[in-house]
């Protein structure tokens, strides 16, 4: 599958004012500053479609992408980091039931992608994000980004450290090494 075309469509704050698609949707989950923007850039061929920051908690809006692709199109919905963002305790708990009820009544959903940084592995945030996806019943699988900042042997051992936790797949991402991308243009295929 090859991308052709990618475009921001909206940024919403809930899913009462998320755009109705009929492609398959793939939402991005992560902490903040785990790399879901930079993802969608890689992927696409497009430095400029998602704005990244060094800054974490900078998503705060869930923002819908439409993919172009040479088969079938699709959508990805980039959600607010979870974890840290310098904001107060309601306005993350706010958050928090936006995000649930994005994942819980999303039709279109067919499988959340939750990003997991490699030089850290999966923190507790992480860890109750899958637990919480698993109880929902949510299809999902981990990427584990920033894989150009660890070493080869490292890279293998966290991620069969985060399918043992998780027990789903999980796949390197880097920014800097784009054949990492095959794969997850692979998977996103099997699920549209």
């Amino acid at each position: 599958m090859k991308i052709k075309n990618a475009k921001f469509i909206k940024s919403s704050p809930d899913l009462k004012s998320a755009p109705i698609f009929n492609e398959a949707e793939f939402a991005l989950l992560g902490r903040s500053n785990a790399g879901k923007s930079t993802f969608i850039n890689v992927l696409c061929n497009n430095s400029k479609l998602a704005k990244t920051s060094n800054t974490p908690g900078k998503t705060r809006l869930i923002n819908h992408f439409e993919i172009v692709t040479d088969k079938k199109n699709f959508i990805i919905a980039d959600l607010p980091g979870y974890g840290y963002a310098k904001v107060s305790k309601s306005v993350q708990n706010s958050w928090q039931k936006s995000l649930e009820g994005y994942l819980l009544k999303r039709k279109n959903l067919v499988l959340c992608i939750q990003f997991v940084d490699s030089r850290h592995g999966a923190l507790e945030n992480d860890i109750l994000m899958a637990e919480w996806l698993k109880f929902n019943k949510i299809p999902f699988v981990n990427i584990l980004t920033k894989c150009d900042l660890a070493r080869q042997g490292e890279i293998q051992e966290k991620i069969k450290e985060t399918m043992s936790l998780n027990n789903v797949l999980c796949l390197p991402f880097s920014s800097n090494k784009p054949f990492y991308k095959e794969k997850i243009l692979d998977l996103i295929e099997c699920n549209i």
